[in-house]
């Protein structure tokens, strides 16, 4: 009876140590996705914040820009 006890005892802590691992790498791996989209989402705005000064910029006329390197 003992040994029976002791081996569902180590089952029971090994599935917990097995399951303790997975939850970290799932947080890991979670952790992960959240900065590469986090990246990809900041990326995306600073394209469209370029495309937006350039359209600004070339709106500009000639002389506004003379006068600016002037200064």
């Amino acid at each position: 009876m003992y040994k029976t006890e002791r081996l569902t005892s180590l089952k029971s802590e090994l599935l917990d140590i097995f399951m303790s691992m997975e939850v970290q790498e799932h947080e890991q791996r979670s952790r992960t996705a959240a900065q590469r989209h986090l990246r990809a989402r900041r990326g995306i705005e600073l394209h469209g914040e370029f495309k937006q000064l350039t359209r600004d910029i070339a709106e500009l006329p000639e002389e506004d820009l003379a006068d600016d390197t002037m200064h």
